[in-house]
């Protein structure tokens, strides 16, 4: 799928064993980060931690995304190319170190190679949930490939609006490609089962005066999902650039009325992130060992060792 691309709604078909695609990557696996997090959904995140994957370029790249370090296709220089092999064994490895769940962050146009590894990995013991943290800017032909390695859709849904996706997503065309990304999901994963480790979590982040955007979402969310996700609310937008740091954060009565509203529709299952004003700044800086803050991840030994013989 890596000869004429079209492993995401940009459907750039490119053959990215020559050239760049819309992502931003070629046709080799460029890996940011591996390590445990404990800053995920709890069932996801268990006791200690989710095995993370971070991979390097994105098709839908969001100007304030808080990985831009790693999703930006004007700044994709953090990480490092691994082989299938090797992204097998570090599958391997996160499930030694007592991972939770193996978290295949962005990993849209890498699909080929996931697909691969998991099947190395698979033949060699791997038997953690996998969970396919996505911005939900997914192409059919992708999803096709990758759901049969998924147990958990950890999946965005940015807005309906095309104004808000236009300023927050940097693409109108996300807002035509959910709904078929939502039905697939939900045709393959009709019921979310927790204890079983199966089925899908909806996240929505407030952006910054869209609560309306959000309360269009919620209602889409509580008419066509609920019976079949959880949902995930995040209200901590925090753009990664400090001179972006303009835009004033959900109010008190704002977040009341959220959490009411989300009451009102009866949207029982999943969670609200808590309004904070702590000093914590969530935005991960991908050029250190643990990009997140203390005490919330521990890199990977065997990604810190790889990355090493890569740079050295």
């Amino acid at each position: 799928m890596y000869d004429k691309c079209l492993l995401c709604p940009n459907r750039c078909a490119v053959d990215r064993h020559v050239r760049p695609g819309a992502c931003g990557q070629r046709d080799v696996v460029k890996l940011a980060w591996a390590g445990l997090h404990r800053g995920e959904e709890p069932p996801i995140t268990g006791e200690h931690g989710s095995g993370m994957l971070f991979f390097t370029g994105c098709p839908l790249a969001c100007r304030y995304c808080q990985n831009q370090q790693i999703s930006s296709n004007d700044d994709c220089a953090y990480g490092i190319e691994v082989s299938d092999e090797e992204l097998a064994q570090l599958m391997l490895s996160l499930q030694d170190a007592g991972a939770a769940t193996l978290n295949l962050v962005t990993g849209t146009h890498f699909i080929p190679s996931i697909a691969a590894a998991l099947d190395i990995a698979k033949g060699r013991g791997f038997h953690l949930p996998v969970v396919w943290n996505s911005s939900g800017y997914e192409s059919l032909e992708g999803l096709t490939l990758i759901d049969p390695y998924v147990d958990i859709y950890l999946v965005d849904v940015k807005t309906y609006d095309r104004q808000v996706a236009r300023t927050f997503c940097g693409k109108e065309r996300y807002v035509d490609a959910i709904d078929a990304v939502m039905d697939f999901i939900i045709s393959h994963k009709n019921v979310t089962d927790m204890d079983a480790m199966r089925g899908t979590i909806v996240r929505h982040l407030v952006f910054p005066g869209a609560l309306d955007a959000t309360k269009v979402f919620l209602r889409r969310f509580a008419q066509y999902y609920k019976d079949h996700c959880w949902l995930s609310l995040m209200v901590q937008f925090i753009p990664p650039n400090e001179a972006d740091r303009i835009f004033p954060p959900i109010t008190d009565d704002e977040y009341d009325e959220l959490v009411d509203f989300v009451d009102e529709l009866g949207i029982d299952d999943g969670f609200i992130q808590e309004k904070s004003d702590d000093d914590i700044l969530w935005v991960p800086d991908f050029r250190e060992d643990v990009p997140f803050p203390a005490p919330f991840a521990d890199a990977l030994p065997a990604f810190l060792e790889l990355k090493r013989q890569r740079l050295s």
